[in-house]
């Protein structure tokens, strides 16, 4: 199969995966600021620290349709992209794609481990390293074998989750206070957790340790390996059927944005008010409750391609590709930087602003650093070849020193 044939059919290709990794980081950060910035049941009960009213249940609820794994979501169907695009350049060299893919994979883990525990437990960049190792195996896969396995995965993940949550009243009550304690935190557990993170890197070890391993382990396992295999298989079928390459028809594209943003919301928001009307109890919530966004936040994230690729292939298409596109081609080094300046903003060795930021709030913060990473990049992006940690991920892989400017 081959996928490029003339260097203005490359050059807009990279242009729209580009653009779209751009876009996803940005909206990464709309929901990981609220873990850096709040005690963690936050993140996923809008009532962990009390009733939440006014302008912020607004921004609460905003974030949870638009953006709560959503982005997540489409950056997972990007790294599935990748994972094609890559094998085919090495193969274009004559190069072992599986030895190539793999070396760069654990590179990838070790990133992401130094990255967990180092710095963010919310760290993703372990769970797609280790969902690369079988992904790998499916790269010679149809598109239409693709869609398939990424809904059976899909499936298997919403089985799992519904089965944990009919399950619940059964648990043993060791397990059932464990759960409650992460849902609707105690005074002391909050009290302690606001301690770790406006003291030192020490300090909060062990609360980052804890967190890291649960979603390494059981979490990985019961949940998020089936539903990120799932994404990076549609995002293999995405490329193989040249949907998100711009190769498709504006009519196309524009059904793709309606139907997507529409189902998808239509599902985050029956959600949410089902959330709502069961009072965010652990009962529901935790498992039942959360089925209704990840299955909308699929769609989403298919609207949202369908939106980039509309500006990929329209009249602003110079200004994104100047803009946003730079952000995607470091996507690596934007993630990274998200966490180096949130992690200093909230964290005692930093600004120490640690649970004292509202949600109304935090988009000030969020406004600042899309502003500083979108000037960053473009300036990065017009003197050196790759982002630094592009640059370090990349010569770490070929085991030798990469050119680094233009």
């Amino acid at each position: 199969m081959k996928l490029i044939t003339t260097k203005t059919e490359f050059e807009n290709r990279i242009v729209s995966l580009d653009i779209l990794r751009g876009f996803a980081i940005l909206g990464i950060l709309i929901m990981n600021i609220v873990s850096f910035s709040m005690v963690s049941a936050n993140y996923s009960n809008p009532i962990a620290e009390g009733s939440i009213e006014g302008i912020d249940k607004l921004a609460f609820i905003f974030g949870e349709l638009f953006a709560n794994q959503k982005f997540i979501s489409l950056f997972s169907i990007l790294f599935g992209a990748s994972i094609l695009l890559l094998s085919q350049k090495s193969e274009e060299r004559r190069e072992s794609a599986a030895k190539r893919h793999y070396i760069r994979n654990l590179w990838l883990l070790l990133f992401g481990l130094a990255h967990a525990y180092g710095l963010w437990y919310g760290d993703i960049l372990v769970s797609y390293a280790l969902c690369s190792v079988w992904l790998f195996l499916f790269r010679q896969k149809s598109s239409r074998n693709l869609f398939l396995f990424s809904g059976l995965f899909f499936l298997t993940c919403f089985c799992l989750t519904y089965l944990l949550g009919i399950s619940l009243p059964y648990w043993p009550e060791e397990y059932l206070q464990e759960v409650r304690a992460g849902w609707q935190p105690s005074v002391e557990v909050i009290s302690a957790e606001k301690k770790a993170y406006l003291g030192s890197w020490l300090e909060q070890l062990p609360h980052r340790i804890k967190s890291s391993r649960e979603l390494q382990s059981s979490v990985f396992v019961m949940g998020s390996s089936w539903y990120i295999t799932g994404l990076m298989l549609l995002g293999m079928a995405l490329f193989k059927s040249k949907v998100i390459t711009a190769e498709k028809s504006v009519r196309f594209y524009k059904m793709m944005l309606l139907f997507g943003l529409g189902i998808g919301l239509i599902f985050s928001t029956v959600g949410l008010i089902k959330n709502f009307e069961n009072g965010w109890s652990y009962q529901y919530s935790v498992f039942q409750g959360g089925l209704y966004n990840s299955l909308g936040s699929i769609p989403m994230a298919l609207g949202y391609i369908g939106l980039v690729m509309l500006i990929t292939k329209g009249k602003h298409l110079q200004l994104f590709r100047k803009w946003i596109a730079p952000i995607g081609q470091m996507a690596l080094s934007n993630y990274l930087l998200q966490s180096i300046i949130a992690s200093f903003l909230f964290y005692g060795y930093g600004f120490a602003l640690f649970g004292k930021v509202n949600r109304t709030e935090l988009w000030l913060f969020i406004l600042m650093i899309w502003i500083i990473q979108i000037s960053y990049s473009r300036w990065w992006m017009n003197h050196f070849k790759y982002g630094p940690f592009e640059w370090l991920w990349r010569s770490l892989s070929y085991g030798r020193i990469q050119a680094l400017k233009k």
